[in-house]
């Protein structure tokens, strides 16, 4: 995993546990890494994959079943639909809106290109 300067490398780690929800590789009752195998996967101190676990299980995303391990929590798809679209509403959104004021890039655009990929996809 290539970590980014500009955000705290838990985070960064708790968007890639989110994803893989997100992408139903870790589907809702099922068993992850544990810690240390997480840890060593990514190459990281297992103290910052405790703090991510701890961040995750906060927020209800994932929980731990004491002397067997953590658990991807039943609700944990909606959880992180929750987490990620306030994540973006206040911070990506408003990062998008600078961009577009200081490109002259106006909404009409946007949504021309948005319709343009959702037309390609289907």
């Amino acid at each position: 995993m290539d970590f980014q300067n500009k955000k705290s490398i838990y985070l960064q780690i708790a968007d890639f546990v989110c994803e893989q929800i997100l992408l139903k590789k870790w589907v809702e009752k099922t068993k992850i890494p544990s810690v240390r195998e997480l840890a060593i996967s990514l190459e990281v101190n297992p103290n910052t994959v405790m703090r991510t676990y701890s961040f995750l299980e906060d927020k209800k995303i994932i929980a731990t079943q004491r002397g067997i391990g953590y658990f991807v929590t039943d609700d944990a798809y909606q959880q992180v639909i929750n987490l990620k679209k306030s994540e973006f509403l206040s911070v990506g959104l408003p990062q998008l809106f600078r961009s577009m004021d200081l490109l002259h890039i106006d909404f009409n655009h946007i949504k021309k290109l948005y319709n343009e990929r959702i037309k390609h996809e289907n």
